[in-house]
């Protein structure tokens, strides 16, 4: 099923203006498509990169402002519910992560973090996790041709347009997956909720289909759903689990 077209609301950053593309990203799909082949696969970062664009000055406000706000990745859940319904994709994700990190704490607080800047960026959290598949393949040092840096492959002038100015901190973990999805985030948003545009926008190849279809292929190895009798029942609420936006 094609994904040009799908849309995501914002809960962060506002719309700025055009962009322009760079370069595409060779990825294999049938390799990517299969979890044991991508889990087997040589580990390492794509060439592709986020373009330095000028932003509208309330544009840099509202990105400088949801990246400087460090607080903790700790979840709040909303019920018992809820918290049982993290418990279980975490566990599940557990399961596929481990070959690629075989310590469960790190494996935990990877997963802890990339659930809760997905969420508090108002992203699906499988579509975070297929990026940092295709980007990184879950190498937390991981640098690019183009200097891409960390998990989610963030190019080291933002910390000097919305950050504090010190690329080195972009091999931090929260820092890292902060950067990375408020900045997904915001492309998103430019592209007006079309996932296509904002990942190759994201790549630095806005218009291809090469990057954003590996992305969606990956996104397929992270989906999670819950089996029928953990279900809530009809006319209760659904127990998604919810991170403050603090």
């Amino acid at each position: 099923m094609s994904m040009h077209g799908a849309s995501s609301k914002s809960p962060l950053l506002a719309a700025s203006g055009a962009g322009v593309s760079r370069r595409g990203c060779l990825v294999s799909l049938a390799t990517l498509a299969a979890p044991a082949a991508w889990l087997g696969a040589p580990q390492w970062a794509h060439a592709g990169g986020q373009l330095e664009e000028p932003l509208m000055d309330s544009v840099r406000t509202a990105l400088s402002s949801a990246i400087a706000n460090q607080a903790p990745p700790e979840p709040e859940f909303f019920s018992t519910e809820a918290r049982l319904h993290y418990l279980r994709w975490l566990g599940t994700q557990s399961d596929r992560l481990r070959r690629r990190k075989p310590d469960w704490e790190v494996r935990r607080d990877f997963l802890q973090t990339v659930w809760y800047e997905s969420k508090r960026a108002g992203l699906d959290v499988s579509l975070v996790l297929g990026l940092i598949q295709v980007e990184s393949a879950f190498r937390k040092y991981a640098v690019s041709s183009v200097g891409a840096r960390g998990y989610m492959q963030v190019m080291p002038f933002w910390t000097r347009v919305i950050g504090d100015g010190d690329p080195g901190k972009l091999f931090h973990l929260q820092t890292n997956l902060r950067f990375g999805c408020v900045i997904l985030r915001h492309y998103i948003d430019r592209e007006r909720g079309d996932l296509f545009m904002a990942l190759g926008r994201y790549n630095g190849s806005r218009g291809r289909p090469p990057y954003p279809n590996a992305v969606f292929a990956a996104q397929r190895n992270w989906a999670f759903a819950e089996k029928p009798h953990l279900l809530p029942a009809p006319g209760n609420p659904d127990p998604l689990v919810a991170a403050t936006a603090s």
